[in-house]
């Protein structure tokens, strides 16, 4: 006999609010989407046994949000480390450190370094060097990750920590950070396991059901534990990276698989994802591969970095592709791009780019041609938005062009990035729809897309509204977000964005139960 797990009643879907319905979720699913007070269908009303009925009192149902793109563990360990994403130059940033450090509770434990995140140093005007952070820190080891994760910035104890005895500045860029990172970005699997959830809580505080975790780990290995441990918090797409490949091509798994099948309707909450591929670098790092060098900059890497040639991509990507693998591209300069969707043709490969962050014109219509998903973080441009201006003079209207993907048919997701930007689905949704934070006007606002639209590309792939049939993850929220618009005027845009980056969730659902409930 199958089991109702809850009968939402008086609830309203979006962009419909003179239109109450009532939502019977059962076996991890939507069953029926009825008016209020109707009648279930005939073949619903029999077989089900004590149904919980909750009163959601006019509240909006939504389907529950997705962030296509985070590296969950490193969100969940930057949640509990210093914040120095407000550093104006390498001094504010240091006085952040030594104000911290004040404090004997936040010293690392004996043999540890001190960490924090989110500094953005390219368009500073002096450059970080180690002899600031000895200022304040002294032998404490030190060392601040970048706001986009390609670069570190180490005091002399901290590039000790990390195996490093010399070092002109002590700033790592890329290849210099890449190799010595697992140090500063690994944690213990039971200290990994706990900060995760703590992670999926307040995301499901949130609206948020699934991720995709492209965490630089063995992903396999990590996520089924979880799953045998008995993960119920959020959906998770495990990505696999180059060097963890062979071993879930062994297995033989395709992307959509469960990691560790068992029984109920929370048993398919893991699943593989995607084959992960970083092709060049960052804006903030100056690495991003471009066409045009940096303004300001010269030399055979003014331009940026790419880190995967395309005659070693197209290989990878055909084995991953064979191998029933969607494939996923980190690619943010134009150049960087291109190389991505010629990557992409070559291989036949199926899957998105990931970050797109510029294009030329003529590769957003490839991108619609090929029929590629461009998976954009919106909450990267106000980020962005000054370093763009300052290092990609002239060319900007190639930055983030949402607007025209939508246009030309290109399928859109949203994501966070986290732990670049916050794991967030509204805040997302309110930048690609205001182009606007922090009440200042909209930049390039002929690039925003609707709510709607905004809404849609952070369901993963199932509308605004949720309908019979779907899985039964949903977001109960206190207003409708499609009854929301501005006046047309950056003022409005700026009242907007706020409102959208704080709209209030009542409650989360996943596979139909309750991961949030806040009423």
């Amino acid at each position: 006999m199958r089991v109702t797990v809850l009968h939402l009643v008086n609830a309203r879907l979006a962009g419909r609010p003179d239109r109450p319905v009532d939502v019977l979720l059962a076996d991890g699913h939507v069953a029926a989407v009825v008016p209020t007070g109707a009648p279930l269908p005939g073949d619903l009303d029999v077989g089900y046994t004590g149904p919980e009925r909750v009163d959601l009192d006019g509240r909006t149902v939504i389907p529950g949000l997705w962030d296509a793109h985070t590296h969950l563990t490193q969100w969940a360990m930057v949640r509990r480390r210093l914040d120095v994403s407000t550093a104006t130059g390498p001094a504010h940033a240091a006085a952040l450190v030594g104000a911290a450090l004040t404090d004997e509770r936040r010293h690392p434990a004996p043999g540890r370094p001190f960490v924090g995140f989110g500094f953005r140093w390219a368009t500073w005007d002096d450059e970080p060097t180690s002899e600031v952070l000895d200022y304040v820190a002294g032998e404490v080891p030190v060392i601040l990750i970048s706001g986009d994760l390609h670069s570190a910035w180490a005091s002399t104890a901290g590039l000790r920590y990390l195996g490093i005895e010399h070092h002109p500045t002590g700033l790592l860029r890329e290849e210099e950070w890449m190799p010595a990172s697992p140090e500063i970005v690994t944690v213990s699997a039971a200290d990994a396991d706990e900060l995760l959830a703590d992670a999926a809580r307040a995301a499901a505080e949130r609206g948020v059901v699934g991720v995709v975790d492209f965490e630089v780990d063995d992903n396999l290995t990590a996520w089924r534990r979880r799953a045998m441990a008995g993960w119920d918090l959020l959906r998770v797409r495990a990505a696999v990276w180059e060097q963890h490949l062979d071993a879930v091509v062994d297995a033989g798994l395709h992307t959509g698989d469960v990691l560790a099948p068992g029984s109920g309707p929370a048993a398919d909450l893991i699943t593989q994802g995607p084959l992960k591929v970083i092709s060049d670098g960052s804006l903030n790092t100056l690495t991003a591969f471009c066409f045009d060098d940096y303004a300001g900059f010269a030399g055979p890497d003014a331009h940026g970095i790419l880190n995967v040639a395309t005659d070693q991509l197209v290989p990878l990507m055909t084995h991953a592709h064979a191998s029933g693998l969607r494939c996923a591209i980190h690619a943010i300069g134009d150049h960087a791009n291109a190389l991505a969707l010629d990557a992409f043709e070559a291989s036949r490969a199926r899957g998105s780019v990931e970050h797109a962050q510029m294009l030329q014109a003529e590769d957003v219509a490839r991108f619609a041609a090929l029929g590629i998903t461009a998976s954009v973080q919106p909450e990267h441009a106000m980020d962005d938005r000054d370093a763009s201006d300052e290092l990609w003079v002239g060319r900007t209207e190639r930055a983030f062009r949402l607007a025209d993907l939508h246009a030309a048919g290109v399928p859109l997701v949203l994501g966070s990035d986290a732990p670049v930007a916050p794991l967030d689905p509204w805040f997302a949704i309110a930048s690609a729809v205001t182009r606007s934070r922090d009440g200042r006007d909209p930049w390039h606002p002929e690039q925003r897309i609707d709510v709607a639209t905004a809404l849609a590309a952070s369901t993963d792939g199932r509308g605004v509204r949720v309908r019979p049939g779907d899985p039964a993850d949903l977001a109960v929220l206190e207003l409708d977000p499609l009854t929301l618009s501005d006046d047309g005027t950056p003022t409005g845009a700026a009242v907007l964005a706020e409102v959208l980056r704080e709209l209030p969730v009542a409650g989360t659902l996943v596979a139909g139960r309750w991961t949030y409930r806040g009423f």
